[in-house]
């Protein structure tokens, strides 16, 4: 049984690293029509991410392949109770990666601000929706004996599920104003630095409702933290890291402050998995259909086998990931290779 924690652990692990990573592209992306306000200025916004973006999806993928490997149930579920859902997701990846690609491929003032618009209304559309599909998993799903779930549509947008998914979006648009504040020089920079504050307080009080929802109408919650006090640590953290990372945006120490927001960011997916442990998802016809960390996880062997795998391929990723940022380290600079 201690495989089944390990993986558990190492889910929200990958699923934190997607959110950081590919977080602050999003950011990026949800703040692109805001903070830019001509030409140069969103080349600077999309060249901050250009080397980096494409790579940071690969997290989304790795979660979905450690899904289907380690807890296939539940894999089998969402996808085929979410598969509207995951349409519309992939609809707007693909629509984000075009406006990325194509930007820049014709001068026309009018090609550009369209696609600049696509590319920040997908990113907000990315969000929102990742967002309320995090917030039906909290909430709960109608799964019957035999695993399956066919939920309405309509009832997959309950408010608290909005609430998430709104929340999601300044989130992921404060990870991506500190992002840009490395990134960023001169008066772009200086209106990024005032978005910040902004993005913070926004966030500060959705999340205070998200924390007050959950612990009132989900009892899971409240009884996992009721019974081990002492993991009250991880959501006081990420709210320690949040301020954390504004004082350092005042100080300008821009990469300490993007540091401390990705370990938020961490910070209160964790607590919402311990919330939610050891249910992957809970079944709101009857809780004995819900699928847990132990009746919807793959075999020992199979556990075991990866396990091995992630220890041996897991490092050289990292490694990878790093010298990539490493080399594109600093603030951008325009050239003619540029988006």
């Amino acid at each position: 049984m201690w495989l089944n924690n390990v993986w558990y652990v190492l889910f929200v692990v990958i699923v934190a690293g997607y959110l950081i990573m590919d977080g602050f592209d999003l950011g990026v992306g949800i703040l692109h029509m805001l903070v830019a306000k001509n030409d140069t200025e969103r080349r600077v916004d999309l060249n901050s991410i250009g080397p980096v973006w494409d790579g940071n999806e690969v997290w989304l993928i790795l979660a979905g392949g450690v899904l289907f490997a380690a807890f296939p149930l539940v894999y089998a579920s969402l996808f085929s109770g979410f598969y509207g859902a995951m349409m519309l997701v992939l609809l707007v990846l693909i629509l984000r990666t075009v406006a990325i690609e194509f930007r820049s491929k014709r001068p026309s003032h009018r090609w550009r601000t369209a696609w600049d618009l696509v590319f920040s209304l997908s990113s907000l559309g990315i969000a929102v929706l990742l967002g309320v599909a995090f917030g039906n998993i909290m909430t709960g799903v109608p799964i019957n004996q035999q695993g399956y779930m066919s939920p309405d549509l309509l009832a997959l947008l309950s408010p608290y599920a909005l609430l998430i998914g709104v929340t999601t979006v300044f989130m992921l648009a404060l990870h991506g104003s500190i992002y840009l504040s490395m990134k960023t020089e001169g008066d772009l920079l200086d209106r990024v630095k005032r978005w910040v504050p902004r993005l913070l307080f926004i966030f500060f009080v959705l999340n205070t409702l998200v924390v007050a929802a959950s612990l009132l109408l989900h009892e899971q919650v409240a009884v996992n933290y009721q019974e081990n006090p002492w993991l009250v640590i991880f959501p006081a953290a990420a709210l320690a890291c949040v301020v954390a990372a504004w004082l350092m945006v005042r100080r300008e120490r821009y990469f300490t402050a993007f540091i401390l927001s990705a370990a938020m960011i961490a910070g209160l997916l964790f607590s919402a998995a311990i919330g939610l442990y050891p249910n992957l998802l809970m079944s709101t016809i009857d809780s004995a259909n819900s699928l847990t960390i132990f009746n919807a996880a793959s075999a020992p062997n199979t556990l075991t086998v990866m396990l091995i795998i992630a220890l041996i391929g897991m490092p050289f990723v990292l490694l990878y990931t790093g010298g990539v940022y490493y080399i594109f380290r600093g603030r951008v600079q325009l050239g003619p290779e540029s988006y």
